[in-house]
């Protein structure tokens, strides 16, 4: 997969991540895709790590649901760096 195709697997993941774990987390579409990539590399080597399953194509479960998880996993790690302390 191409660098476009992880800005778009990201972007898409990170959207499903924050539609998932809707919250106060701070950050536009650009957080957003950052988050997105960072949760799909996290995903893809936790996948591969745990489960000998990396993200090897765009089309697959498998490279959606890693991404996906990984993208919610950084997205709550954002949630607790990025709250507001009362």
């Amino acid at each position: 997969m191409g660098f476009i195709g992880w800005i778009i697997l990201g972007l898409i993941a990170g959207a499903i991540a924050k539609a998932i774990k809707p919250g106060e987390q701070g950050g536009g579409w650009i957080a957003t895709l950052i988050l997105g990539v960072v949760g799909a590399v996290l995903g893809g080597w936790i996948g591969s790590a745990i489960f000998d399953v990396g993200i090897s194509s765009f089309w697959s479960l498998s490279t959606w649901l890693l991404a996906i998880g990984g993208a919610l996993i950084v997205l709550v790690i954002w949630g607790f760096l990025t709250r507001k302390k009362a």
